[in-house]
Order: structure tokens, then C-alpha cells, then sequence
């Protein structure tokens, strides 16, 4: 247990020194100090070129591989939006060595489990595979990446498959509502485009404009070869520098816009829909700012709830046990999405009653606000517990930890050890969850998307005028008052 603190106070020594005197309550639970004391350790090694290679050892004769790239929607402008998507297609197209029936059966016959993925910031290709099977793995990953068939025939027969796919998700209204979502909160910039593209785009993109951005962004700085499980360092750094040693350098005139935020609102009134769905978002400041985790407190003391399941009345959150027991909505869930440089806090919900909507919204911003005033201890403490278990959920299994590995040396440039995280979880009070809800919930603008019958649906001011509720007024009386006097 000695061990443990002067492992703990060394990890935030480097990091973040008022924490130091609160971690004296960190790793209460012996069991959870000495399992992450033994946490093994992350060798990082960086190539010549400026590529990254970092490694965390583990149990069983398997391990996920993988490259994590700083490319994304997010990257593109008006005219290409969509083709970080569409390389990520072309790239299981084939390559000169390998077609595409040949790269499929070659990780079939390795046992492996090829997969990849496009988000706003990032882009990931990883293979989980057997121990001995790792040099296959890089050598196929390298060879999709780097020397895809990105050939005017390849762009035309993927062309239908992503339309077809853009065409599936317009049918999934959860997502659709986000994509809505971050349109209006960033307006006309790239964070604010959806990921697949506009069907538009997704017909007019050309194999140029799919060189262009592969050649700028796809460059050694912006990459990351991450290997987890029964892995060797120095035998994956070997194989890197093999197959990515020669990947460029420098970005070709690349450079990094912060985004803007607007506080505004898009609805989309459809009364024919069974349900109204809403979602509605504060602005956050980002991955590296020190309110990460007061947030993913927060998150976590507003809650989510669904109609499915049982006992919600009976929540030891406000937000869900008043929306349960009124019966307000089908679904609410809280969500914490950051970015880079920003982010968005908030809230989703589904109600198949949109009558209730003006009912449902009060009792969504009331919580909202009441977080800027007051903090329930016993509330705070278990939220903190629940966050800390997702935490160590996420070292079950190669391919989650990867997974994060990659996306920590991305965004915030080193691995954040998860005794750190445990204490800097464990550092969150009531004073710091209260002054993180002020910073970014109270007298703050919004951003808000809305499909469905939402004719009740109160309009931006207000709700604008409901993030500046006073502490008396959060309860039921004064809540009442405030909501009279508001609609004066």
C-alpha cells in the first residue's frame, strides 16, 4: 500500500499538484490500490519520423494492433466533407499485393478480427489477432493504409455502398438528432458536418480530392501504432519502423481551427412522427481542461433513465425519479461528448406524449440549473463510485484498452495512467462539480435540435431564460414562482 501512494503521489506530482492534497482518501479499496499498482506500464517509443509506438503487456496469448489517426470530419471543409469516410471504404478495397477477396481471406486465415472506424477527430484500423500472427496484422494494416487502391474504378463502385449507408442512417432518428445537434452548435464549420458526408458530396467526390487528403493527413505526426496484449515492444517497434518508417513527416499545409460555438436552436416539425426527439447541449472546453472529470461526475448525478426500466421513481437522482414518477418521457439519457478544444454537455430525450414537452423541459432545466447551487454529498459519492467502475470497465479487454491508449496519445499526448485517473476522480468534491456547473451550465447560451410533433416545445428564450434560476427557486414552490414570473 506504500507502494501505492508514492506511485499516486509521484503520477500527481507531474500533473496536477492541488490534487495531491485530497488524494489522501484515493484507493479506499485495497483491492482496486494493489490492482492498479500493479497496472503494467506503457513503453512509448517515437520513430524518426515522428511516429508514436506504445505498447501495454497482458495476459493470454492474443493482442489487438492497431493505428490511431489525428484525421476526421472534422478535417475536411464544405467541398470534401465525407471523404475521410470514403478512404476508410477505399481502404478495404484492396492494394497492389493484396485485392480485396485476397486481404479478407488473409485475415481469416491468420484468425484475426479486422475493423476500423471514423469519428469527428479521429480515425481507427485495428486487428485483433494470435501472439505470432502480430507481424501479419502490421504488415496488412500498412499496406491498407499506405497503398490502397485509391483508383477512379474503386471511388465509383464504393459510391453506392455509402450512399446506401447514409440512406440507413437518416433512418436512425438517435443519431440524426446529433448530427442536427452539432450542426446548429457549430454552424457552417467543419465539427459541425456529419461524418458520412451529404449525399450531394458523397456523388461528386472525385479520386482526387481522395489523394489530396489522404497525402495531407496521413502523415507520420498525425499517427500512433498501438499494440496491447501479448505484445513486445521492441518487436513492434521494429515492425512499425519496417512498414511506417517511410510515412512523410509534416502535414502539407494543414493547420488547426478551433471551433466556435453558436448558442442556437434547429427544429424540425413533424407531426405525423409517433415520437418527439430532443436534444440540447452546453459548450465544454474540452479533453485537457481540468473540469474532464468534475463533468463526468456530473453526467453521471444527472443520470439516465428509461421507460423499460423498473424503479426509476425511486432514483437517487432528481432528474430521473421527478421525470419517472410524472411519467414525462419515453427516454432521457445525459451525455459528455469532448473534443480537442471544446465539446458539448447535455441532454437526449424521446417522448411519444409531446404535450408534456413544456412539463419535461422545466424539469430539465431545473435540474440543470440546480447543480450550480447545490451538490447532494451522499449522491456525489455515488456517482463518483459508478465512474470509477466504468473506468476500470474499460481495462477488460485488448481491444477497449487500445482503443483508449491510442485516443489518449492523440488528444492529451501521453497515456494517463489509471491511478491517475482513479485520483483525480476520487479528488472531485461537491466545490468542484458546483463550480464546473456554473462555469458551463448557468447564464450560459445552448445549442438545441428537435424533430417530431414539438409544437409545444418552448421556444430558445425560454429555456435560455431558465439556466439563470436562483438556488431557492429550484425547489417545487419556488420553482413554480419562477415559472410564473418568467412567463410574465
Amino acid at each position: 500500500m506504500h507502494r501505492t501512494r508514492q506511485l499516486l503521489q509521484s503520477c500527481l506530482t507531474r500533473t496536477r499538484p492541488s490534487l495531491l492534497a485530497k488524494s489522501s482518501r484515493a484507493f479506499s479499496t485495497p483491492s482496486i490500490a494493489s490492482c492498479l499498482a500493479n497496472y503494467p506500464a506503457t513503453k512509448i517509443t517515437t520513430l524518426p519520423n515522428g511516429l508514436r509506438v506504445a505498447t501495454e503487456p497482458g495476459v493470454g496469448e492474443t493482442a489487438t494492433v492497431g493505428v490511431w489517426i489525428d484525421v476526421g470530419s472534422r478535417m475536411e471543409n464544405a467541398k470534401n466533407n465525407g471523404v475521410a469516410h470514403f478512404l476508410e471504404h477505399i481502404f478495404f478495397k484492396g492494394t497492389p499485393r493484396r485485392s480485396r477477396r485476397s486481404l479478407e481471406m488473409e485475415v481469416e486465415n491468420f484468425g484475426g478480427h479486422l475493423n476500423a472506424y471514423t469519428a469527428r477527430d479521429h480515425q481507427v484500423f485495428h486487428c485483433q489477432v494470435g501472439a505470432r500472427h502480430i507481424p501479419n496484422a502490421v504488415d496488412l494494416l500498412a499496406d491498407m493504409l499506405l497503398h490502397s487502391n485509391i483508383t477512379k474504378a474503386s471511388v465509383e463502385s464504393e459510391r453506392d455502398t455509402i450512399l446506401k449507408e447514409t440512406r440507413s442512417v437518416d433512418g436512425m432518428l438517435d443519431e440524426v438528432i446529433f448530427d442536427r445537434l452539432h450542426e446548429t452548435a457549430f454552424r457552417n464549420q467543419p465539427l459541425g458536418r456529419t461524418i458520412l458526408g451529404s449525399p450531394e458530396n458523397i456523388l461528386t467526390l472525385t479520386q482526387q480530392d481522395l489523394l489530396d487528403f489522404h497525402s495531407s493527413f496521413f502523415t507520420a505526426s498525425r499517427m500512433v501504432v498501438c499494440g496491447v496484449g501479448a505484445v513486445e515492444h521492441d518487436h513492434l517497434v521494429e515492425l512499425a519502423q519496417k512498414h511506417f518508417g517511410n510515412v512523410p513527416t509534416v502535414d502539407k499545409n494543414v493547420k488547426f481551427v478551433p471551433a466556435t460555438f453558436t448558442g442556437s436552436d434547429l427544429r424540425v416539425r413533424y407531426d405525423a412522427m409517433p415520437q418527439a426527439i430532443v436534444a440540447m447541449a452546453f459548450p465544454i472546453a474540452g479533453n485537457l481542461d481540468p473540469d474532464v472529470y468534475p463533468l463526468m461526475v456530473l453526467q453521471t448525478m444527472l443520470g439516465s433513465w428509461n421507460s423499460a426500466w423498473p424503479g426509476g421513481e425511486f432514483s437517487a437522482s432528481s432528474l430521473v425519479s421527478t421525470i419517472a414518477s410524472e411519467r414525462l418521457c419515453k427516454s432521457i439519457s445525459t451525455f459528455n461528448t469532448p473534443y480537442r478544444d471544446t465539446g458539448l454537455f447535455g441532454v437526449h430525450l424521446t417522448t411519444e406524449e409531446p404535450e408534456l414537452l413544456p412539463r419535461l423541459m422545466e424539469v430539465v432545466m431545473r435540474e440543470l440549473t440546480a447543480m450550480s447551487y447545490h451538490v447532494d454529498s451522499q449522491r456525489l459519492h455515488e456517482a463518483r463510485n459508478t465512474v470509477c467502475m466504468s473506468m476500470l470497465a474499460q481495462m477488460d479487454g485488448n481491444t477497449k484498452i487500445a482503443d483508449e491508449l491510442g485516443k489518449q496519445l492523440l488528444f492529451l499526448g501521453r497515456r494517463v495512467h489509471p491511478m491517475e485517473a482513479v485520483a483525480r476522480l476520487e479528488a472531485v468534491d461537491a466545490a468542484a462539480v458546483q463550480a464546473a456547473a456554473r462555469r458551463f451550465l448557468h447564464d450560459r447560451d445552448f445549442a438545441l435540435a428537435a424533430i417530431g410533433p414539438i409544437a409545444s416545445l418552448p421556444d430558445y428564450q425560454w429555456l435560455r431564460r431558465r439556466t439563470t434560476w436562483k438556488a431557492a427557486e429550484t425547489s417545487e414552490g419556488g420553482f413554480q414562482k419562477a415559472r410564473r414570473r418568467a412567463t410574465m
